[in-house]
């Protein structure tokens, strides 16, 4: 091999790492963890930004502290991947949280160069107060233990962004009441962190619905080749994100040009990232052979794990619908087979609601089951964790036993 060739392998493989670092985790800091990753984004950032740019129309800054890919949801209203509290419990914000989060980028952005959490958590009460937000049912005094524990969920999600960083104290003093805490304000992470291609102070709709439509808004497409390239970025957007991109929840134009141009949609992602495409006759999963660039793993060790992965079997053979009553008797079932294996919380009586909910949010985010009031319907890429039947062989041979998984889990064939 020359050493043309040696440069040239060196260099896809820095440009391939960078990018999935990116995809993993779009905010990255000169400092800590991710430093490394970000040298090699900052060094091939001109290759990046131009193939980000023209594939998924996700603006790449980087300066000198931080890079930030401007990613963007394919769908606002999926609720399947929610922000989680950086703990060991790794809780899922709720709609409060969330409120404290914009409450409190809203008083930093506009703060000093330094804040105490006590003096932050003043003015998210200040901010709190705007009757807009208690007309919508919105209430923050900070005085109870639980309020306080969401302020300190919010912070520590803002510290693992690197718009905050600590310089003395600790959250759980704050939440005990027994202490404070200091921070530095990295601004311009803070005003990096906004991914919409429109400032907030442009929208003046105010049902959250059109602002939200807003916010997210690009410029009217008046050629062909502007509306085919918005269709190809749409298009990879949702290869890169979603589990699995299905063909009926495309638009006849969207499916027409994924049909022409599949091949060079998958390859061009391939290349990047080192995803691989799994085309069967539903949809499209780009698959990663490395199980990095994901947050939601299927199947997954431990208690909730199993249960889930027990589940996905039962909902992949069931062909329907599946009412939630009956998945509850199944992990009652499954209790008296298994508990040995599970946590003692999941033995207890009355603790199967909570754990078909925890599994089928699991499965939901996959894309691998949709929730109904119901219960839940099984999607075509569960099937790769349906049970194949008992299969005779001879001694010697080689085959599936009866009822091991079907090997590599994949979709129905074309």
């Amino acid at each position: 091999m020359s050493g043309a060739e040696v440069l040239e392998g060196q260099h896809a493989a820095e440009t391939r790492r960078a990018a999935r670092a990116l995809l993993n985790k779009p905010l990255l800091l000169a400092t800590g963890a991710s430093a490394e990753e970000f040298r090699l984004v900052r060094k091939h950032a001109s290759e990046l930004r131009a193939w980000f740019d023209r594939n998924t129309g996700w603006p790449l800054r980087v300066d000198a502290g931080s890079a930030r890919l401007g990613r963007t949801p394919a769908h606002h209203d999926d609720p399947t991947h929610p922000a989680r509290e950086v703990t060991r419990a790794a809780s899922p914000f709720t709609r409060r949280r969330y409120v404290l989060l914009c409450l409190a980028l809203s008083v930093l952005e506009r703060g000093e160069a330094q804040v105490a959490l006590g003096r932050l958590a003043q003015h998210v009460v200040l901010e709190a107060a705007d009757p807009r937000l208690a007309a919508a049912g919105i209430a923050f005094t900070l005085e109870r233990r639980d309020e306080r524990l969401d302020l300190a969920a919010v912070v520590r999600l803002l510290l693992d962004f690197g718009v905050l960083r600590r310089v003395a104290g600790d959250e759980e003093a704050y939440v005990s009441g027994t202490g404070d805490v200091l921070y530095d304000v990295e601004r311009r992470v803070l005003a990096g962190l906004l991914a919409g291609p429109r400032g907030p102070s442009t929208v003046r709709a105010e049902d959250f619905e059109e602002r939200l439509a807003q916010l997210s808004a690009t410029a009217e497409l008046d050629s062909d080749e502007l509306r085919f390239r918005a269709i190809r970025q749409s298009l990879t957007r949702r290869l890169l994100d979603d589990p699995v991109l299905y063909y009926d929840t495309l638009t006849d134009t969207e499916l027409g040009y994924l049909t022409r141009q599949r091949g060079f949609l998958t390859a061009r992602i391939n290349e990047l990232t080192g995803l691989v495409p799994e085309v069967r006759a539903e949809g499209i999963a780009m698959v990663d052979p490395h199980d990095e660039l994901t947050d939601v793993r299927m199947p997954e060790s431990g208690t909730h794990g199993h249960i889930t992965l027990l589940l996905a079997e039962d909902l992949a053979a069931a062909g329907g619908p599946v009412p939630s009553a009956a998945l509850e008797r199944r992990v009652r079932e499954m209790a008296a087979e298994h508990g040995g294996f599970w946590s003692k919380g999941a033995r207890e009586p009355g603790a199967e609601p909570e754990l078909v909910r925890r599994a089928l949010a699991k499965l939901e985010a996959l894309a691998l089951v949709t929730r109904t009031d119901e219960g839940a319907v099984a999607r075509p890429a569960l099937a790769r964790y349906a049970v194949g039947g008992a299969v005779v062989r001879e001694p010697g041979t080689r085959g599936i036993v009866p009822g091991q998984r079907r090997p590599a889990g994949r979709l129905p064939a074309d």
